[in-house]
């Protein structure tokens, strides 16, 4: 059985709350769930999470995946450690210059096939020659 820590939506219409739940991953969202570990209330100002901190780490140490909704509030918190971020560092010179591709010149051009030269031209030739503007009827 593939555990998850997942958010349950509870709350009223336009009102959403959340509970955080551990859960079968073949459930769905709003379904049976193995046991709640705490709540986030996005409406409150500002937004309230109440979790049960060793409850979650215990979840996770035994294999329980956190979905991407989850592991953010996990993240605030400080239950789970941030994301490393991108380097800022530019690569030297010598990697950039074997990252960067050159235009390739061909021996010979590619062949164009007869209806696609035709239909380049006459979308230049309207181009070149607008149609007037049809007056709306009255």
């Amino acid at each position: 059985m593939a555990v998850v820590i997942r958010m349950m939506r509870a709350g009223a219409k336009k009102r959403p709350f959340y509970r955080i739940v551990v859960a079968d991953s073949r459930r769905q969202r709003d379904g049976r769930f193995v046991e709640i570990l705490g709540y986030y209330d996005p409406m409150a100002k500002p937004w309230a999470v109440k979790m049960d901190e060793e409850k979650v780490k215990g979840w996770i140490a035994q294999g329980a995946q956190p979905s991407t909704q989850a592991a953010s509030i996990f993240r605030r918190v400080g239950i789970i450690a941030a994301r490393p971020s991108k380097s800022t560092k530019k690569p030297t010179s010598a990697a950039a210059g074997s990252a960067k591709k050159k235009a390739v010149k061909r021996a010979r051009p590619r062949k164009v096939s007869e209806r696609k030269t035709r239909a380049k031209a006459t979308r230049a030739k309207r181009k070149a020659n607008p149609k007037p503007a049809v007056a709306a009827k009255a």
